[in-house]
Parts: C-alpha cells; structure tokens; sequence
C-alpha cells in the first residue's frame, strides 16, 4: 500500500483485526516467516451473510461446517468443537494418510524395480537370443555349403560315371566301323571288279564277323551305376 491506502486501511479496517506491515520488515524476514505469517493470519470468515464479519471458531461435526460464535448460539441442536482442535485432527488425519501412503510407495517402488529388472532381463535374453538365431543359421548355412561340395562331388566322382564315359566312347567307335564297313561293301557291290571282290572279299569278311562279335553289352550290364541312395539319403537327412 502506499501511505495514503494504508492510513485509509488503518482508519476503515482496524476493527478488522488486519495487521499491516513494512515491507522492508517482510524482505528483511525469512519466506518461511512469512508463509507461517499469512497461514496464522488467514482466519476463515463466516458464510451467513448476516456474520460477514465475524470470524469462525466453531466445528460442527453433524454439519462437517465450520460456524461463528453467533451460528453456534442459534443452533442447539448440534455439537461443536474448536475450529483449532478439528484443523489439528485434520491435519494428524493428513498426515497419517501421507504416511501410510509412503509406506505403500515403499512397496510400490520395489515393485517397480523388481519389473524394471524383468524387463531388463527380458530384453538381454532377446538380444542374446536374436545373436544365437543368427550365428545358429550362419553355421548350417556353412553346412549345408559343404554338403552341397561333398555330395556334388560324390556324384561327378563315381566309377560308373567314367565307366559309362569309355563304353560310350567305344560304342561310338563301334558304330563308325560299323557304317564304314557297309559303305564298304555297298561300294564294291556297285563298283568293284570280279578280281577286287576275289581278292578283298575274305579280308572284308573277316573283319564284319570282328563287328558282329563286337555287338554291346546291354545297358543294364554294360553300366553298373552303383545307384545313388546314399546321396539320396544324406539330401534326406538335411
């Protein structure tokens, strides 16, 4: 207030029970001083409209209402108690709560640590797991790498596959001999002389009689292919 509002304060309100103060007083004061100032001072009014101006002193329990002196006087029906006494039951109430509700948030801490722990295994097991999966796969990729070499080679690598190679080979000799050797005859049939055939005859005979006798083994027994099960099996197996 400036001087003029606070001797107009003083003149109006003195019946007020208001306590003016120097600001100065008040900075020179700690803020502790001054709040446990306001809360001493800050008395609760009366809600009748008729006692606007009288303090509440009065607790009634059945009206959980807070009265004034003269409030308390019209009603005789009720029981009161100092306004004081029922703040400090209030306030002892408050505190009681307070304290069972820290005692709870003991245990609810330790069960917010034990599921932060949870989740924290949780997520290491996840992580250790997702590393296994990997190197697990990683490895029988590798194996199944070999296993393709081993068996790929298993069969490029079979005796009867060459064998095949060389009756093929010969078989195929066997038929140009063949064709040559019916060119051969179909040409002297055509073209040679009495004294040709006389004298070529028993060495073109002899060597048709080598061919028949030269006939191929039949597929079966000429090529024993030492069947491919035990490929089969190891592609089963994988």
């Amino acid at each position: 207030l400036c001087t003029s509002c606070f001797e107009a304060h003083q003149r109006y309100l003195k019946r007020e029970s208001h306590e003016a103060k120097r600001v100065v007083d008040i900075r020179a004061g700690s803020a502790k001083d001054f709040l446990d100032g306001t809360r001493r001072s800050g008395n609760l009014s009366c809600s009748n409209p008729a006692h606007k101006n009288q303090t509440v002193s009065i607790y009634c329990r059945q009206c959980a209402k807070a009265l004034c002196c003269s409030c308390a006087l019209l009603d005789s029906q009720h029981s009161f108690c100092d306004i004081g006494s029922e703040t400090r039951r209030r306030q002892e109430e408050l505190s009681a709560m307070a304290q069972e509700l820290r005692r709870q948030r003991g245990g609810v801490e330790a069960s917010y640590a034990a599921l932060q722990a949870e989740a924290a295994r949780l997520e290491r097991e996840q992580r250790e797991m997702r590393e296994l999966i990997r190197q697990r796969v990683e490895q029988l990729v590798r194996q199944l790498r070999r296993e393709e070499e081993e068996l790929l080679g298993l069969v490029e690598a079979r005796q009867e596959r060459r064998e095949q190679a060389r009756e093929l080979q010969r078989v195929e000799g066997l038929l140009r001999r063949m064709e040559a050797g019916e060119r051969l005859v179909e040409k002297m049939r055509l073209y040679a002389t009495e004294q040709e055939v006389m004298d070529m005859q028993p060495f073109i005979k002899a060597s048709l009689e080598e061919l028949r006798r030269l006939q191929p083994e039949a597929a079966g027994a000429r090529v024993q292919p030492g069947d491919l099960d035990e490929c089969r099996a190891r592609l089963q197996a994988l």
